[in-house]
């Protein structure tokens, strides 16, 4: 839990490094190749066997789990900061709960409601902060980085209910192989292969931070993800983001990134309301 942390913790900085050149599709489609160019290697023996439903389900957990994701953060960070959308993302855990209780038939206690009516003040504090420190703070790129939390959420419960039964590096691997062609498709258009951009310093630059946030923070991070989920329950595994906020609010303001103290208050509250969401039954 403490290397996720300080790997995505650090993901929502190298996000906003790569932005400085790239637009988001490049970006989000070149995180998913580079990904599945570096896990090929290492994990192509392990999908063999894997039947057609666990194809099916690789699938589907690729697109909710990663693809859709990748891309909500690199248009959300154009307009959010990397501080900012980590402490959002913080709420996956709450969202776990949710979707679980609502889709999965999870039952929870009376505090763990507290709780995400906890996170849901907080968030909405964390918004109201944004719109104070920048008046242009656009609503809907705050909402994409939760629609980015949900999707995290749901994709632990599909991982723990249907693919239990298959390993950390098929799950991993199996689903960049699902998104590849996909990012490819979108990729072409974008005008990346431009013979200017290409010889651009800057955009040499950006590369390798796509390129570290690529190999650490999609290959690396998701099969010690996938492999969390699989000997944890469903909301302990999505705790891990208790701690990303601290980790990535360092790099923000030390790239000098500004946080109000309503900002402040608010991540507390939502970080207070994960703690009562995930708050277990007295022994």
């Amino acid at each position: 839990m403490a290397i996720l942390s300080l790997v995505w913790g650090s993901s929502y900085i190298l996000i906003k490094k790569g932005l400085e050149s790239l637009t988001p599709l490049q970006l989000g489609s070149l995180r998913l190749l580079i990904t599945t160019i570096c896990l090929l290697p290492f994990g192509y023996r392990s999908l063999r066997d894997l039947s057609r439903n666990q194809w099916k389900w690789l699938a589907i957990t690729a697109y909710v789990g990663t693809f859709f994701p990748a891309f909500f953060f690199a248009f959300a960070q154009q307009h959010i900061d990397s501080a900012i959308a980590a402490i959002l993302n913080a709420l996956t855990p709450l969202l776990t709960v949710v979707i679980g209780v609502v889709f999965f038939g999870v039952s929870v206690l009376r505090k763990q409601y507290w709780g995400v009516a906890l996170g849901l003040l907080g968030s909405a504090g964390l918004i109201w902060g944004g719109i104070q420190l920048n008046p242009d703070f656009r609503m809907g790129y705050a909402l994409l980085i939760l629609c980015a939390s949900a999707c995290y959420a749901t994709n632990i419960h599909f991982i723990k209910i249907h693919l239990q039964q298959v390993g950390a590096m098929a799950i991993t691997l199996g689903n960049f192989v699902m998104m590849a062609p996909l990012a490819l498709f979108i990729l072409l258009p974008s005008g990346f292969f431009d013979g200017k951009l290409l010889t651009d310093p800057k955009v040499h630059t950006s590369l390798v931070y796509v390129a570290i946030l690529a190999i650490l923070g999609s290959a690396i991070a998701k099969y010690l993800f996938n492999q969390f989920v699989k000997f944890s329950s469903a909301v302990f595994a999505s705790s891990v983001t208790y701690t990303l906020p601290i980790v990535a609010l360092f790099w923000g303001l030390a790239d000098g990134e500004r946080i109000s103290m309503i900002q402040i208050i608010a991540t507390a509250v939502i970080l207070v309301g994960v703690y009562l969401s995930h708050k277990k039954r007295a022994a």
